[in-house]
Order: structure tokens, then C-alpha cells, then sequence
């Protein structure tokens, strides 16, 4: 008799093995591998099949290729937009990823109502509610319009046939890990499922140019829940950011075959549904209870310069010393507070230590360096600092606080929003009205303080 083959996959990376492991050895993860089926394992070896007798392309010289003329068209959001370039783009594959209730299914029913309302013919793909919940949320986000089909449907192949018999302009799909293909022998939502319909996703879009949104779930962790491989399938990640209890949610591009991934999208939660945030003055800040423990500071997220406030308690520790962070790189406090305790011999090892970003942002800019320092101090000592004063600067391992790209934006952004005095590492290059103090290492801190 012919030895029964057995093959085990991980649910989260795709990694393959002829052993079940208690962790995968591929992504770290426990409890992970799942065995196959027989119908599971012949379908993967007639794949890999198919796939090894196709045609091969003749290479030619990139001197002899021709560019691909990227055309865009609006979302009718602004911050949209911005997040994905400039618009979106014709035949491009864009996955939003968040956390449940953050706003995702939200949004793209707003953009799916803001396209048919300009007579483009839209399909909104819904495996996870009723027609007639998304109509409920469609007459409070004002999107009921004629062109906005709607289709409560987890069968990859009727999603297909009725993308064939109409011509759809756009197509979201919420979410991927509803969805399953006949053709395939395993659950919705596991990783043999999301890559085969990803693909055939990709597909569609690219044969009929047509741009598809697709929504979906992720893990604890924070990532997009199934193989890493979706992530590099689509041609646009989007996450959202953001506290749920909080009005605001930022999204944020981590990849864009089309442009840049610098630029962040900020949206208001309202009755409305999910908006372009107005204006960005006093969101993460506030500017007249500032109290002892709180300093501000300016950050870039792409082009566009934000004031927020980063608030420090630092208390006797009963024990041993605690270091936790939200909105801040806890790996970066540590050397904060290692470098404070050497350069300023601040016995801050016997102390618990928290930092928390204000409005659920969180800070990839290494120029709040300087502003994290100001607010451990201030909460260290009981004292406030100056309302009117923002701290801008990176600091390195030797104390020294170093220039931060685009100073004259930020400090046009500290003028507008009404404050006068800014501690900076070197003078600025442009005339301008704020009070700079130069402070080129961390000693000369506690002099503006």
C-alpha cells in the first residue's frame, strides 16, 4: 500500500511542513499548523503543476519598455486622496486593514456613495452583513444612491459572475476572510482560501481595470489577519490608526506601488459617518490645562506638520522600576531614561516611568525626542512648563541633540497655532516671529525649563 502523505500549514505565514510543530518555525507563531486534507494536498501539487508548464515570456531591455501612463481619478475624500497618492488608481488592488469599529466598512461605503453620486457604477461585496444593515448605515452616511450595487455574497465564483455581467467602475469587498472559492478544498479565511482569492482578485483587476478595495481582519498583533503574502499581492496597505473611544482615526499608507507611503489621512468619527478631519488646531493638544508632566511638540506626518501633546508620569517605584509607553517607542524611552540618568544623574532607575501620546497617535518621528525628555522632567521635578513653548529635537546616545528636517514648516505651524517660544537644537534658517532657544545637548534642557 502506498504511504499516506501527511502536510501540515501554518494559518499565518503559509510555511508548509511534513511535521506538526507546536510553533511555526517560519513566522514564531504557537498553535499554528493545521493538517491538510487529501483534496487539500492534491489541489496544491495540481498548481504547483499548472503552473511549471505555462509559457515563458521572452525578456527584452528595459531600454525597449514603454512606461505605463498612471491615470487617477478623486474618491471624493481629501484625505483619501492624499493617503493613496493623488486618487484613486484604474486596475490597483488596495487592502485596509484596523482594528474592529475603527471604520473601515465606514468608510469605504462613504467612497462607494461618493462615486455613485458622480454616476459611476459601483458594487459593494458584503460577506459578513444583510442588505439591509448596509442600507441602514447607507441612510445615515447619506449613500443611497442608484449606481451603488449591493451584493451579501461569500461565493467567490458569484462575485465573479456578476462582476462579468455589468461594468462596475469600483468594487469593495468586506471583508477577504469571508469569502471562499469552490475550487479551493479548505475553510473561508484560511490561508490556502486568501491566497487563491486574492490572486484571482488581482486578476480581475488588472484584465478590466478595475480599482477593488478590499477590507481586512487583523490579528492581535495588529497585522492583516492571514499569509504575509496578501500583503505583497495587492498593490496598496492601508491601516487605520486610532483610539475607538476617540472621534479621530488616522490612515496610514505602509505600502503604495503608485506613490508615496509618508502621507497620513485624518478622519472624524460623527453621526455622519467617517469625514475628512477640517481642521487639525487643538486635536492632539491642549493649549490651557497643560499642567506638570505635559510638554508639546511638532511632528511631520508626510507633509503635513502636527502639534501634540506628550504627557510623563514618573513616580516612586514599590519594587521593580516599570517602563510602559502608548504612542511611543518603549525600546526608545529606555535609552531616554538611560541617557538622563548618566548625563543628568537623575536617579530615575528607582522610578516608574509612563508616557502617553494625547488623541491615540502614535509617533515614528525621532523629534519628539526632545519633547519625551521636557515632559519626564517637568513630571520629575512637579513643575510645569510654559504653555507658550514647544520642544523640537532627536537625541543620540552621547546627549547630543541633533536638527530635524523640515524646521521652517514646523515652526510656520507653531506661528499659525498662536505660540511664541520654541527650543530647538540650531538656529533656523528663515526669519521668524517665534522665540527660538538653541539647545544642542541635553544639559542645557533644564535651563528652559
Amino acid at each position: 500500500m502506498a504511504k499516506k502523505r501527511t502536510l501540515f500549514e501554518c494559518q499565518s505565514c503559509g510555511f508548509q511542513s511534513p511535521r506538526w510543530m507546536g510553533k511555526c518555525t517560519s513566522c514564531n507563531e504557537w498553535e499554528s499548523m493545521i493538517e491538510l486534507s487529501s483534496e487539500q494536498i492534491k489541489f496544491l501539487k495540481e498548481t504547483s503543476s499548472n503552473s511549471s508548464t505555462t509559457v515563458l515570456s521572452k525578456a527584452k531591455p528595459i531600454t525597449q519598455i514603454e512606461e505605463d501612463n498612471i491615470t487617477r481619478f478623486s474618491s471624493g475624500s481629501r484625505e483619501l486622496d492624499l493617503v493613496l497618492g493623488g486618487g484613486i488608481v484604474p486596475g490597483s488592488l488596495t487592502l485596509i486593514g484596523g482594528s474592529p469599529g475603527v471604520g473601515k466598512s465606514t468608510l469605504l461605503l462613504k467612497i462607494a456613495g461618493n462615486l455613485a453620486r458622480v454616476s459611476q457604477k459601483v458594487l459593494y461585496v458584503s460577506g459578513e452583513e444583510s442588505a439591509g444593515q448596509i442600507k441602514l448605515r447607507a441612510n445615515r452616511l447619506e449613500a443611497n444612491h442608484d449606481n451603488l450595487f449591493l451584493l451579501p455574497e461569500i461565493n467567490l465564483s458569484s462575485v465573479i459572475a456578476e462582476i462579468n455581467n455589468q461594468n462596475y467602475e469600483l468594487i469593495v469587498i468586506d471583508s477577504i476572510q469571508t469569502l471562499y472559492s469552490d475550487e479551493t478544498p479548505s475553510a473561508p479565511g484560511s490561508v490556502t482560501q486568501v491566497r487563491t482569492i486574492t490572486f484571482d482578485l488581482m486578476r480581475i483587476a488588472k484584465s478590466l481595470h478595475i480599482p477593488i478595495f478590499i477590507i481586512g481582519h487583523i490579528t492581535k498583533d495588529g497585522s492583516i489577519a492571514g499569509p504575509r503574502v496578501l500583503e505583497h499581492m495587492v498593490d496598496t496597505v492601508l491601516y487605520f490608526e486610532g483610539d475607538t473611544n476617540s472621534d479621530l482615526r488616522l490612515l496610514r499608507g505602509f505600502k503604495n506601488r503608485f506613490g508615496a507611503t509618508n502621507e497620513v489621512g485624518i478622519f472624524e468619527m460623527n453621526k455622519e459617518g467617517l469625514n475628512d478631519a477640517k481642521s487639525m488646531a487643538g486635536k492632539f493638544f491642549n493649549k490651557e490645562k497643560l499642567q506638570s508632566g505635559s510638554a508639546l511638540t511638532v511632528i511631520m506626518e508626510g507633509s503635513r506638520p502636527i502639534i501634540i501633546e506628550v504627557q510623563a508620569l514618573v513616580s516612586e517605584s514599590y519594587g521593580h522600576a516599570k517602563r510602559s509607553s502608548t504612542g511611543f517607542d518603549n525600546n526608545r524611552l529606555g535609552m531616554l531614561l538611560a541617557l538622563l540618568e548618566k548625563k543628568l544623574d537623575l536617579p530615575l532607575g528607582t522610578y516608574d516611568v509612563f508616557i502617553n501620546v494625547s488623541g491615540g497617535i502614535k509617533i515614528n518621528d525621532p523629534s519628539a525626542d526632545l519633547a519625551v525628555i521636557a515632559a519626564i522632567l517637568s513630571s520629575y521635578r512637579n513643575r510645569e512648563l510654559s504653555s507658550e513653548t514647544l520642544f523640537l529635537g532627536e537625541v543620540s546616545l552621547t546627549g547630543e541633540i541633533r536638527e530635524v528636517l523640515g524646521l521652517s514648516q514646523r515652526l510656520k505651524e507653531i506661528e499659525t497655532q498662536g505660540f511664541t517660544k520654541a527650543v530647538i537644537p540650531n538656529k533656523p534658517m528663515e526669519k521668524t516671529k517665534i522665540k527660538c532657544f538653541v539647545a544642542d545637548e541635553v544639559s542645557k534642557v533644564v535651563e528652559w525649563m
